[in-house]
């Protein structure tokens, strides 16, 4: 998977720039906490690739930020009262921190809902990422073997 470069990453539509536009957009305490969100992503996974996926209408052309590592790691939703961490793989994450809150019924996605003043478990956080990166790797490496 392409890794964006430093020249991209000036460039004004590469996802990392579209990123800091949407936290600089949102000027209130999500684009804080999408800023945070994103800051723990990149120290769990340095080799983290970000994208904007589903730009439509409804999100303004805005898209969704993404964080993906041989397929998706999790999203980055913002919701009027919260920010949403969706792993696209999480239900078949352990979660022994309790982090997950959200999405809770599915069999495939499991979420986060991050609410104004909430404190995230950096720790707890960055296990799970890297946790969702391996879950990605081991795939890779299957479909590769076969």
């Amino acid at each position: 998977m392409k890794k964006s470069s430093a020249k991209e990453a000036g460039n004004k539509d590469s996802p990392s720039r579209l990123i800091d536009e949407r936290i600089e957009g949102l000027g209130d305490w999500r684009g804080e906490m999408l800023a945070r969100v994103r800051f723990i992503i990149r120290q769990a996974d340095p080799e983290v690739v970000e994208e904007v996926k589903w730009k439509k209408p409804s999100n303004a052309m805005r898209g969704v930020p993404v964080w993906e590592h041989h397929g998706i790691i999790c999203t980055g939703e913002t919701y009027k009262n919260a920010v949403k961490m969706t792993f696209a793989k999480g239900a078949s994450l352990d979660d022994p921190s309790g982090l997950f809150n959200a999405s809770l019924e599915g069999n495939t996605r499991r979420a986060i809902d991050l609410h104004e003043g909430d404190k995230i478990d950096d720790k707890a956080l960055k296990a799970l990422i890297r946790a969702a990166v391996a879950l990605n790797t081991s795939a890779l490496k299957r479909k590769t073997k076969a």
